[in-house]
């Protein structure tokens, strides 16, 4: 039992406290309680009248106050944010940064955990997941809002943290989100990317430069011979060099602007933050396209936190970096003097579960300027859960995994292949499976299959096996993240983050 609530009037009542949520705020006394069948909010408080404001719930007498216990709904969590400004997603500003997408709404406490050892030089994003996993996983974002507050409740988490709606393409996704409650918003721009500026020739980037409003043309002309000293690094645009950046991103820009005013509009006087990405492209982004993102966005009035552009070498889902670390380590060194120059503002490491030869690298050349964000890995530790407790379960995912492969893969950067995994029949460590980097990401991308496939008869064919043994096993699963991602925090926590504020 936390110490606190031994003076708790809860504590006295027949309820089994789930002890970390304990909290007493103005005059009020809140906790989780596990039911036996279900976890619900617990409220006790001597105010009139008898039923506390904002809650729905049963309400009993207990010891002259009114007690209400009640269903985790979205009405409740919203009366509880209401009440416990630390649950409320706060801007993060340019500390150093962790995302850590939960596609399962069950990762939070592990998450927490995970922090905790970083002895504060990591600033969490608990709330995270791009438009497109809320999608195939069929949450909401007020879903993915909500499971994440529950977490930090519960473990009593109150050192605040972010909420990043990610990978957003429209202005719908922003509204929705925004109602959500997210301060934190990272435009996907990809769709107006144009990498045939990568292979085309002077006189071809000329031709579509054309096609561009008289303003980006001169705007960009401004660019032509001009020359960057970035911490010893000299960078000139030349001709194509100049052409080249517009044609590949010059709509790219101009779309985040519009999101970006959108938002600014729609938020009115709340706070919020930006991120910027442009890492789900063919080719990397040169230094010089990444000074040209840079002095347009500034030209068209947008601020942003934090910028993802897309480094060498591959990152592909939930395996390390594949390439050449010396090739990354000097590719970040140019884009954090950029960021540093422009800003200064945080690199965004996208798809970044598990790239441990880089994190050093990358903290090094930052300085701490660095977001790092993550998104599958939390599923594949559930599933390592699974694994070690139910295997036939886990056979039976792993086997539908191989069957959706070929099909979910394409909307990744991906390359593992079936006929490289291990076979049913070979295998002998199931959790084991897990560390083999092919069948690492055929778990990886399935995900969204697995979690919404159907039986003919219209059940869940494994959402709700996996999930009720997640729940009856959740400090399994804690104890799994906690160990998993601490190895991808660690290497960020040293105190070297710059002073927080936006760019």
């Amino acid at each position: 039992m936390n110490q606190a609530t031994e003076y708790s009037h809860m504590q006295r009542t027949n309820l089994n406290l789930l002890p970390r949520s304990w909290a007493f705020h103005e005059g009020v006394e809140y906790a989780l309680v596990d039911t036996g069948a279900v976890i619900k909010l617990a409220v006790l408080g001597q105010l009139h009248p008898p039923v506390v404001s904002g809650f729905v719930g049963d309400a009993s007498e207990f010891e002259g106050q009114t007690l209400q216990v009640c269903p985790l709904t979205p009405e409740n969590a919203a009366g509880l944010r209401s009440k416990l400004p630390w649950l409320r997603p706060k801007l993060l500003g340019t500390q150093t940064s962790a995302g850590m997408g939960d596609r399962l709404g069950l990762a939070t406490p592990g998450h927490v955990k995970a922090v905790q050892r970083t002895d504060g030089n990591i600033a969490p994003i608990f709330a995270q997941q791009s438009i497109r996993e809320m999608a195939r996983t069929g949450r909401s974002p007020v879903q993915v809002m909500d499971d994440a507050m529950w977490g930090v409740f519960q473990e009593g988490w109150r050192s605040g943290f972010g909420a990043d709606a990610d990978h957003l393409k429209t202005i719908q996704d922003i509204d929705s989100c925004f109602t959500a409650g997210f301060t934190f918003f990272t435009i996907d721009p990809g769709d107006y990317v144009d990498n045939r500026a990568e292979s085309a020739s002077l006189n071809d980037l000329l031709a579509i430069a054309e096609t561009f409003s008289s303003e980006m043309k001169d705007e960009a002309y401004s660019f032509l011979n001009r020359r960057y000293d970035l911490e010893g690094r000299i960078l000139q645009f030349t001709e194509n060099t100049l052409y080249k950046a517009l044609v590949k991103y010059g709509h790219a820009v101009q779309h985040v602007a519009v999101m970006y005013h959108h938002l600014e509009k729609l938020a009115g006087a709340a706070a919020f933050e930006l991120e910027v990405s442009v890492d789900e492209t063919d080719q990397p982004t040169s230094h010089a396209e990444h000074i040209y993102i840079a002095s347009e966005l500034k030209r068209m009035g947008v601020r942003w936190v934090s910028l993802a552009p897309r480094f060498v070498g591959r990152f592909e889902k939930g395996v390390d970096y594949i390439g050449n670390p010396a090739e990354f380590e000097a590719d970040i060194a140019g884009h954090a003097a950029i960021a540093r120059e422009f800003g200064p503002y945080k690199l965004s490491l996208h798809s970044g579960s598990d790239k441990f030869s880089i994190y050093p690298a990358a903290m090094r050349q930052t300085c701490g300027l660095v977001h790092l964000k993550t998104a599958g890995t939390s599923y594949l530790e559930a599933l390592r859960t699974i694994a070690a407790i139910d295997v036939d379960l886990f056979r039976e995912i792993f086997a539908f995994a191989c069957e959706r492969y070929e099909i979910d893969r394409a909307s990744y950067h991906v390359s593992a292949e079936v006929d490289r995994a291990p076979q049913p029949a070979e295998v002998t460590d199931w959790s084991g499976l897990l560390n083999q980097f092919d069948a690492r990401e055929i778990l990886h991308v399935t995900f969204g299959s697995v979690l919404t496939q159907r039986n003919s008869d219209g059940t869940h064919q494994f959402y709700d096996r996996l999930m009720s043994i997640l729940r009856r096993h959740p400090d399994a699963y804690a104890r799994n993240l906690e160990e998993h991602f601490s190895r991808h925090l660690l290497p960020f926590a040293a105190d070297t983050s710059p002073t927080a504020g936006p760019a």
